[in-house]
């Protein structure tokens, strides 16, 4: 009998334990696929000066102008820099590919379903009014941001159904399902604003209104499209948290606005402004040349990294009829004549731009392998054969000039798309001309389209490069209103819910959406959904890999060039830690070394 009562009771508690919901596991940070670097009492990232001392100023240039200090909608051009003003719940690891530890938020709880997540906000966690940061601050932000935001955070946060205030001091996050490993990691990213003070602010206008934050830098005195200076916070409630320590040192952070680089570069030899991330190879190699150079004034490094490059390209808009031909988007590049650009424009500093994810493991090489095939194969008949066939290469030249090979093989391509060449001029079969414009925002890029452009007309293609300011830019490029430009979709270690913005169809109407193309296709929304899904780091690299391909063969761009280092000169005035961390340019972590300051001064007078 004690037997059977016995086993009835462990049966009774087997059941029950089988019943219960497992526990969601508590933790300091958040890691995609692995392990995290740091142990629960680290006391700062190893890249930054703990000891670095706070004071002084630092001066930047932006180009254009800006009139809002809100980034989080569509509307206007907001002012740089105006993401210092606001805390995210997590703050992410410049050492590690996909980790982040809390800020806002002093633990996470990952359900073991993956289905939601529970942030744990810290007690201290304060706005700038002292007002507390609370869960109904979380909830109005995600909720303000999916409904009046930029439409990139609709996208952003698809899988994210909804977020839930448990108590005080305790957020849920739901997701749509378990599969998607980033989205703790990407909710994490969530700026926090106030509900209290956008109770009273229409969050959907610009304003150049100061609004509340909880952030490191605060807003103190500005000039409408012309300048804006932030002054640290001196009793910023995080600033002795881990993840804090060794950075955001310097006591005001301006930024100077200038018509363009051109300007910018010239004023910045003069002194007007301190530091510069250089991405004009010509000025790198000659444009810096001048006394203050050769006295030492200006210091010049290249700080290697191991940053995703992704793609910068010449970006065909797909809305075009024009363009809807791959065999005539493939033909457009054999006319970009990149080793003459890299040796003539360039002091051949730059690498050719061969795949999406270049610089990393990330980008496809060789032919695809077995578990590429696997998912490829699905996609026979929709995608093009040469992905299965073929290994991109983008076209080549010998370097002098001469590009009659290219031209060769740029006829035969708009021959089978249905282009002919009749007194000078390429026109389809309904006498219509191969004609487009290349839109520009930065006058610098002239010298590197305008060749293109005469190569274009060497078969009878008429493309007029025109330059507008940036804010009109901006606007055309929301509204999709180009036929050509110069797009550039930046890459992280570890690609994830971004690829929605960049290559989805449901991207490509969205006004403001990132999908600049303009792609519809449901073989690439199928492998971004994959990418997103992917279990494990190396499931990771071979999805990416196999979409890296699909995009290659479409030839939705005619791919440029990258650089795996930073470009940054400085006025010698600066200190900097020992080693830069491998995925940013970790700026945050420098500060002002007031005897060079004093030194560089007295030398100058």
């Amino acid at each position: 009998m004690n037997r059977v009562i016995a086993f009835i009771s462990a049966l009774a508690v087997a059941l029950l334990c089988a019943a219960a919901p497992a526990l969601a596991q508590s933790s300091y940070g958040l890691s995609l696929y692995g392990e995290l670097k740091y142990p629960p009492d680290f006391k700062h990232f190893d890249y930054v000066n703990p000891n670095a001392p706070k004071g002084g100023s630092i001066k930047y240039a932006a180009i254009g102008t800006f009139d809002s200090f809100n980034p989080f909608i569509l509307k206007g051009v907001a002012a740089q820099g105006v993401g210092l003003m606001f805390d995210t719940l997590m703050a992410h690891s410049d050492d590690e590919p996909a980790s982040s530890y809390g800020l806002v938020a002093e633990s996470v709880d990952v359900a073991p379903d993956k289905r939601s997540v529970i942030f744990n906000l810290r007690p201290q966690a304060k706005f700038w009014d002292g007002t507390p940061i609370t869960a109904a601050d979380v909830v109005w932000t995600f909720d303000t941001l999916k409904s009046k935001g930029n439409p990139y955070y609709r996208l952003y946060y698809t899988d994210v159904i909804k977020a839930e205030a448990l108590d005080s001091h305790r957020v849920k996050f739901i997701f749509r399902a378990g599969t998607n490993r980033e989205l703790p990691s990407i909710v994490g990213d969530l700026p926090v604003l106030s509900k209290a003070y956008w109770s009273t602010h229409d969050f959907g206008k610009t304003t150049l209104t100061v609004p509340l934050g909880s952030g490191p830098y605060k807003i103190v005195a500005f000039g409408a499209g012309r300048y804006v200076v932030y002054r640290r916070v001196a009793d910023y409630w995080a600033k002795n948290l881990p993840v804090n320590v060794g950075r955001y040192n310097f006591d005001k952070i301006r930024y100077d606005y200038y018509r363009d680089q051109s300007v910018a570069l010239e004023a910045f030899k003069a002194g007007a402004y301190d530091i510069r991330i250089e991405n004009v190879a010509k000025n790198w190699a000659i444009g810096y040349n001048g006394p203050a150079l050769s006295a030492g004034w200006i210091k010049k490094a290249e700080i290697p990294n191991k940053v995703p490059q992704g793609m910068q390209a010449f970006g065909f808009n797909l809305r075009r009829k024009l363009f809807q031909d791959r065999r005539a988007r493939e033909a457009l590049g054999y006319l970009f004549n990149f080793e003459w650009t890299n040796k003539t424009l360039f002091y051949g500093a730059y690498k050719r731009t061969e795949s999406y994810f270049a610089n990393s493991d990330l980008a496809s090489s060789g032919p695809p392998g077995p578990d590429e095939l696997k998912i490829l194969d699905k996609y026979r008949g929709e995608i093009p054969d040469s992905v299965f066939t073929r290994v991109f290469k983008a076209p080549t030249t010998d370097g002098t000039g001469d590009i009659r090979a290219n031209l060769h093989a740029a006829l035969k391509l708009l021959a089978e798309a249905g282009w002919t060449v009749k007194n000078g001029r390429m026109v389809n079969a309904q006498g219509q001309p191969f004609r487009f414009e290349f839109l520009l925002d930065q006058p610098e890029f002239e010298r590197v389209v305008l060749p293109f452009a005469r190569n274009l007309a060497r078969i009878g293609i008429v493309c007029n490069v025109r330059t507008v300011d940036p804010a009109q830019y901006q606007n055309r490029m929301n509204n999709f209103d180009f036929d050509m430009t110069v797009v550039l979709f930046p890459e992280g270690p570890s690609p994830g819910n971004e690829q929605r913005d960049y290559w989805t169809s449901a991207s490509a109407d969205q006004i403001g959406g990132g999908n600049l193309l303009g792609i519809k296709s449901k073989a690439v929304d199928d492998l971004v959904n994959l990418v997103i899904d992917a279990p494990n780091r190396q499931s990771l690299v071979t999805r990416t890999h196999a979409l890296d391909r699909v995009l290659l063969g479409g030839y939705y761009v005619v791919p440029n060039w990258y650089l795996p280092y930073f470009r940054v000169a400085y006025w010698d005035k600066f200190g900097r830690p020992s080693i830069n961390p491998p995925y940013a340019l970790a700026l945050n972590a420098w500060w002002y070394d007031k005897a060079r300051a004093d030194a560089l001064a007295a030398q100058r007078k």
